[in-house]
């Protein structure tokens, strides 16, 4: 059992811990200090099959091996390392005595090469193993003076306070590690979104869409902290929508242009699977603003490159995928009804596609989406 003191000055450092950067690095000092420690140090793979930067994370505190003797380690040292890490009990403390065997040639070089010169004459460690399989080593070292049975003890007494920690480190990794591959698709395809209350007021928003308020050439935080739009006929759009989505909890996502050049559109959509949090209400719409960071005529020229169509037939081509009529996008570009109707024959024999509706599809899941 922990004592009052102990639990106040060691918990508290383990749960914040995970969000510290670097992580536990409290706890680490505090627990060195507390045992009186030269060294103290935890060690664990937070993601089995994770990158191999990620692989292992070594956090510590105190006194550390000189660097001749860490490169050593690094280099060729950790082949030969002796001791059984994966082999000891979960929540067991362990003297050095009980991993190293004396007259043993292999342990005895270990001791020579490595404990020794970084100061680990007097060594205690355990391992703790979360729900998942991820198993964490917690470290203690002095040069002389054996630990005290009291110091044993602490150790033995915060597994399961370490464990449940490293646990929630663990969940939290793998959740940092979706969202990061998920938001760098998403940065990709210049995707950004922003969270509204029935109002329409502003509620959060990523990192995108952050950008796009402050540039305030399209978008802006209106009065009360609405969202609103620079050009009166697109914001009078937003408002149509925000209260069609409003008044029908039916009504389908709305579309919107907001800007031809650049090109910028917006998807407001219900937000029946965004769950409120701890610190924000639940909102009721979510805007997904979708930004090209290539002009049209960038656009145009990768559109001919990937489906050997001409300029006319490029230029075409993006306005029909950007959801123009016929009639809307012959206007746009200065060609007759029925000029821009034969180039959109040609355009669809050239892409495979049977109609509007499948040339959006083979330009958006093409590999302009993330160019």
């Amino acid at each position: 059992m922990l004592s009052g003191d102990d639990a106040a000055n060691l918990i508290e450092p383990l749960i914040a811990g995970m969000v510290e950067d670097p992580p536990w690095s409290t706890f680490i000092l505090r627990l060195r200090r507390r045992v009186g420690a030269d060294y103290a140090s935890l060690t664990f793979r937070p993601l089995r099959d994770g990158a191999p930067h990620n692989r292992v994370v070594h956090l510590a505190s105190g006194r550390q091996s000189p660097p001749i003797i860490a490169q050593l380690y690094r280099d060729s040292l950790y082949k030969s390392d002796p001791l059984p890490y994966h082999d000891m009990a979960d929540g067991r403390v362990y003297a050095l005595a009980e991993l190293l065997r004396e007259g043993d040639p292999r342990h005895d070089a270990y001791r020579a090469q490595l404990l020794s010169p970084s100061g680990m004459n007097v060594l205690r460690i355990m391992r703790v193993v979360e729900a998942s399989g991820v198993g964490a080593w917690l470290t203690l070292s002095r040069r002389k003076r054996e630990f005290a049975p009291e110091d044993d003890a602490l150790m033995a007494a915060l597994a399961p306070y370490l464990r449940a920690a490293l646990a929630s480190y663990v969940a939290l990794e793998r959740e940092r590690m979706t969202a990061s591959v998920a938001n760098e698709a998403v940065r990709r395809m210049n995707f950004g979104w922003l969270t509204l209350d029935a109002e329409g007021r502003i509620l959060d928003v990523d990192a995108h869409g952050q950008a796009l308020l402050a540039d305030g050439t399209v978008l802006t935080r209106g009065r009360g902290d609405k969202l609103a739009a620079r050009d009166a006929a697109v914001g009078r759009d937003i408002a149509a929508a925000l209260k069609a989505l409003g008044a029908d909890r039916q009504s389908r996502p709305r579309a919107i242009v907001l800007s031809r050049e650049p090109w910028l559109d917006m998807l407001l959509v219900k937000a029946a699977k965004v769950a409120a949090g701890a610190t924000r209400p639940a909102p009721t719409l979510v805007a997904y603003v979708h930004s090209d960071q290539w002009s049209s005529a960038d656009r145009c020229e990768q559109l001919g490159q990937l489906f050997d169509l001409t300029p006319r037939q490029a230029g075409l081509a993006l306005a029909l995928s950007r959801g123009m009529s016929i009639a809307e996008a012959a206007a746009e570009l200065g060609l007759s009804v029925e000029s821009a109707r034969t180039y959109s024959k040609r355009i669809y024999a050239k892409t495979g596609a049977r109609g509007q509706a499948d040339l959006v599809r083979f330009v958006h899941r093409s590999v302009l989406a993330i160019a």
